[in-house]
């Protein structure tokens, strides 16, 4: 009993001294699919996006993986919502009325609690940018409820095991306007995704290299992807980022011979967004690419 005593007050001097501790557990990573076939915002051509109908609609045609974005609520909880704002392209209020442009730009998922979040319907409305997408009456789920959501989909339907493309959606711009800093961005997503015990099959991706140093230093073997729509060179994007990543995730235009190469030589993956069409999809599998995101995953 005296030395768990010791143990508590050293730990308790250490968090008032202003440390923090990071918990990290040691994991060992899934193998990953040779062809990453991946449903971008859960196959948003298809099924409203970021929803866990769409997820489940990709199991079903096949996917490996699940690509989704992440937001943080005012009240610190994780959501899936590629926009920091709600839609009103596709989203209605929980009355069932139109959003106009202005009132969306007061409507920020950084500002409001999830409670008042999930009540707005992100599914029932015509999204003319994709005319198949079937239409149901759905919401923005938290990442929590989502991955309980299709593990347990996965386990009824003996369906194989998915992995998860994990967006972080903030910026230096966005800091404490859309989003929190990127360390407390990170600690949120992490808590989630080390309860629900599924980092043997995820990546976390984001176009804001903040979050992915972080993960690189405190989660070391969590894999990153790095996403980018510039034309720097695969050195300079990687100087820029400090360390290799686990992917290179690239505007599928990007995509040429010489990049896979570079990438293939450091031991990077190459997985372009967002390819639409089944003859673009097949022109990049015969550049090597390790995998393509798109809207249809009903292409694959």
């Amino acid at each position: 009993m005296q030395n768990k005593l010791t143990i508590i007050a050293g730990i308790s001097l250490i968090m008032l001294s202003g440390f923090t501790i990071v918990k990290t557990m040691p994991i060992k990573n899934a193998g990953y699919p040779a062809f990453s076939t991946e449903a971008h915002r859960g196959g948003r051509g298809l099924m409203p996006e970021n929803t866990i109908p769409a997820m489940k609609n990709a199991i079903d045609l096949g996917v490996t993986t699940l690509e989704m974005d992440t937001h943080i609520t005012a009240d610190g909880q994780v959501v899936l919502s590629h926009d920091e704002y709600i839609n009103p392209l596709f989203s209605i209020t929980p009355d069932g009325k139109e959003i106009g442009k202005e009132e969306a730009k007061n409507l920020i998922l950084y500002k409001m609690k999830y409670d008042e979040l999930k009540k707005y319907d992100v599914g029932s409305k015509f999204y003319s940018k994709f005319p198949k997408q079937k239409k149901l009456k759905t919401y923005m789920p938290l990442l929590s409820e989502l991955i309980d959501s299709v593990q347990a989909y996965i386990k009824v339907n003996h369906k194989k095991q998915v992995f998860y493309n994990i967006e972080t959606k903030c910026s230096p711009a966005g800091d404490g306007v859309y989003n929190p800093g990127p360390d407390e961005f990170v600690e949120k997503l992490m808590a989630v995704l080390v309860q629900k015990k599924i980092l043997p099959y995820v990546v976390i991706q984001s176009f804001d290299k903040r979050t992915l140093q972080i993960i690189h230093k405190k989660y070391p073997e969590v894999r990153t992807s790095f996403l980018i729509e510039n034309k720097k060179s695969f050195e300079d994007n990687m100087s820029d980022l400090g360390f290799t990543p686990f992917i290179l995730s690239p505007a599928y235009k990007l995509v040429d011979a010489d990049l896979v190469k570079k990438c293939h030589d450091a031991k990077v993956k190459v997985l372009p967004w967002t390819v639409n069409t089944k003859e673009e999809i097949e022109l990049l599998k015969a550049l090597g690419v390790d995998g393509v995101i798109t809207d249809y995953p009903d292409l694959y």
